[in-house]
């Protein structure tokens, strides 16, 4: 049985902690932040985690 390929491109966008929870990272900090509150940037910088029901789709794709 050959091994189990990571999907490169789920590499790039998650990492999987000790803890077991897989961080990712968040959706609207690429471009036009000028019109954003501060309020709301400052929120999207906190560190966020895949939720519960795709962690194992995720685990999956990492090949974990």
């Amino acid at each position: 049985m050959p091994k189990m390929k990571t999907n490169r491109g789920a590499a790039k966008r998650f990492k999987l902690k000790k803890s077991g929870k897989i961080k990712r990272g968040t959706a609207f900090r690429s471009h036009i932040l000028t019109k954003m509150d501060s309020k709301t940037k400052r929120k999207l910088r906190s560190p966020k985690h895949v939720d519960k029901s795709n962690v194992k789709q995720v685990r999956e794709l990492l090949g974990k």
